[in-house]
Formats: structure tokens, sequence, C-alpha cells
């Protein structure tokens, strides 16, 4: 397939906003949080949305979930979100700017014409620590009022660190044990889900490479891997949402992740424009 160069470019505008106009959208740096948010809010409303606001209380400040949606012929749900905040000190853009990116080019592609299913795109804020793993994380807080709602969610896709990519032998680690089943270089997205996620992993992957010539691995594994329930998603599994993980897989390819060094020009846009594309023909089969 040809690339999409000019997704590629839409990519990067969203990322180099997110992480090098704005920069840091940690609770150290609330305002960047707020102006991300505002962004976000104003990309949605571009493509023709109203965005929904859910607002929550933690340490002190208020945030913001934002979502935008596409309502389908049938009130079951498919919903991809991303987390909009960054680790303190860092411009985050791998984590997670590139994941908000293609959110965002997602709503865009789905803002035509309905699907079966509903479409939901999610922007999340608070995943990173001090707000990771606790019920302060906005996914958690987002994940407990769809069940509190009974939102019928039959997918969730977490976009987690989407844009670092290496052809390098050697440039792709793994968990224990993990790197016997799986390629040495850090050129493919991974879909990534606990056990009982397993079809949705392999629905997902399949509709990536159905759609684009991304390499894709997929991992269904016990949660006791280390990294399977690093971001949004594992807080869907806890209301009892099937979900899954898109991502480069982060710290086990790049040396960046979580430091100063997570800049705008280190991310390969081509090929996050061909992940995008595929993630688009998955979504497409997932909603009908």
């Amino acid at each position: 397939m040809e690339p999409d160069l000019q997704l590629a470019e839409r990519l990067e505008r969203h990322v180099r906003v997110l992480s090098h106009v704005i920069g840091e959208r940690s609770l150290g740096e609330y305002g960047n949080l707020v102006k991300a948010k505002d962004y976000v809010f104003s990309e949605f409303r571009s493509y023709g949305y109203e965005p929904s606001v859910q607002e929550y209380r933690a340490y002190g400040r208020t945030f913001q979930n934002l979502t935008a949606e596409k309502p389908g012929r049938t009130p079951e749900v498919v919903l991809v979100g991303a987390h909009y905040d960054s680790v303190a000190g860092t411009p985050g853009a791998d984590d997670n700017a590139s994941g908000v990116a293609a959110l965002l080019e997602l709503a865009r592609a789905f803002a035509g014409t309905p699907r079966e299913r509903t479409l939901r795109f999610a922007a999340f804020s608070t995943e990173e620590p001090p707000f990771f793993r606790t019920s302060d994380m906005g996914s958690a807080q987002y994940a407990k009022l769809c069940r509190k709602r009974k939102d019928n969610i039959k997918a969730m896709v977490c976009l987690e660190a989407i844009g670092f990519y290496s052809d390098l032998k050697g440039s792709q680690t793994y968990p224990p044990l993990v790197h016997l089943f799986y390629p040495e270089a850090g050129n493919f997205a991974a879909v990534v889900g606990d056990l009982l996620s397993g079809p949705l992993v392999r629905r997902v992957a399949e509709g990536i490479s159905g759609g684009s010539s991304m390499p894709v691995q997929k991992a269904a594994l016990p949660r006791l891997v280390p990294g399977i329930d690093f971001s949004d998603h594992a807080n869907f599994w806890k209301e009892g949402y099937p979900a899954v993980m898109v991502t480069d897989t982060a710290f086990y390819r790049n040396k960046n992740y979580h430091t100063a060094e997570d800049t705008y020009e280190k991310l390969d846009y081509v090929r996050m424009a061909e992940l995008t594309r595929g993630l688009a023909a998955s979504l497409s089969a997932l909603a009908g």
C-alpha cells in the first residue's frame, strides 16, 4: 500500500502540539493539562461532534474525560480510548500524544456515515502517576460511569504509545520467556489483552492486518505478565468489559519512555499512519 503522507502529517501535527507546543501534561503542570483537554475538545468539535465532558476531582483539582460519539443503529458500543496526560518531567510524545493523535484521526474518519454499532472516542486524563493503578485514573472514573449507566460496550480498544519503531535486530525486548515467541526487531504494532480478551485481541489484530501493511503481533496473556495491564484498558476489565491495548510496547522498545527525551521528532509518522489506517479497518469491522 502507498503511504498516506497527508495522514502522517496530521498525526505529526497533533503530537507536536500536545508534546512540544503544550508540553508536559501532568498534575504539576495542571495548566498544560487543561490546554491539552481544550485542544482535544476543539478537534472533536471541528469534525462535527458535540463532545461530552465527565468531570471528577482528585488531589484538589478538577479533571476531565472527553468523549465524542457517532451513534449507530443499535445501542451496542465500540469504544476507542487514549490518555492525554504525560509523566511529570516529560513531553510525552510517544506516551501518549501518539495515541491521542490516532484517536483524533480515527474520530475524523468515522464522523460521516453511521455504523451498526455506536462508535465512541474517549480521551482520558490522569493515567500516569500519581494516579496510575488507583481509582483516580480518568479511565477508572469513566469505566465505572459506563457500568453504572449499563452501557453495552462490546469492545474497548486502548491506544497506548504507538509511534516508536526500529528495524534493528535486538531493538525489541519482552517480559521473561515471552521473547521466545516474537520478533527481535521493534518494527511491529502489538495488540495485547488478558486471556479473557483473547477473541477481541484476534479480531483487532486481523482487522489491522487486513486493512494495512502494518506488521502486527498479538498476545493474549495472563495478567501477571508485566505490562499486560499497564494502561486504561485494565480499568474496563475491572468493570467486566472486553478490552485490548494497541501499542508499540513502550518501555520494551522505546528507551526514551518516561524520560525528557520522549520528543516528537523521534517518532515514525509514516508507520503511525499505516497503523491508524489499519485501526480504521479494524474499527469498521467491529462496528459493522
